[in-house]
C-alpha cells in the first residue's frame, strides 16, 4: 500500500482529468443529440443550425479512429524500434 501513495493525483491532474471527463461530456451529449434525436425534428427548425449535415456523423469518428490507429502504430513502432538491442560485430 505505500507503493501507491507515491502514484496519488496532485491538484493539477486533477483539474486536468476533470476538464477531460467535462469535454468528454459535452461532446457525448452533442453527438447524442446530433445522431440520436436530430432526425426526428423537422429540417427548417432553428436547431439544425447548430449541427453539421449528418453526413459528417459518420466521417468524423472515422477519421478520428484512422487518425488514432496511424498514431499508435508510429507510437509501437517507435518503441520497438529504440528498444531493439545494437547488433554485436564479430
Amino acid at each position: 500500500m505505500s507503493g501507491l501513495i507515491g502514484a496519488m493525483a496532485t491538484g493539477s491532474d486533477r483539474l486536468a482529468g476533470a476538464g477531460l471527463v467535462a469535454f468528454s461530456a459535452v461532446l457525448f451529449t452533442y453527438y447524442t443529440v446530433w445522431v440520436i434525436c436530430l432526425p426526428f425534428i423537422d429540417d427548417d427548425h432553428v436547431i439544425n443550425s447548430y449541427f453539421l449535415p449528418r453526413e459528417y456523423a459518420v466521417l468524423l469518428p472515422l477519421v478520428a479512429a484512422l487518425t488514432l490507429l496511424l498514431f499508435m502504430g508510429i507510437f509501437v513502432t517507435f518503441v520497438m524500434w529504440k528498444s531493439q538491442s545494437p547488433k554485436k560485430s564479430h
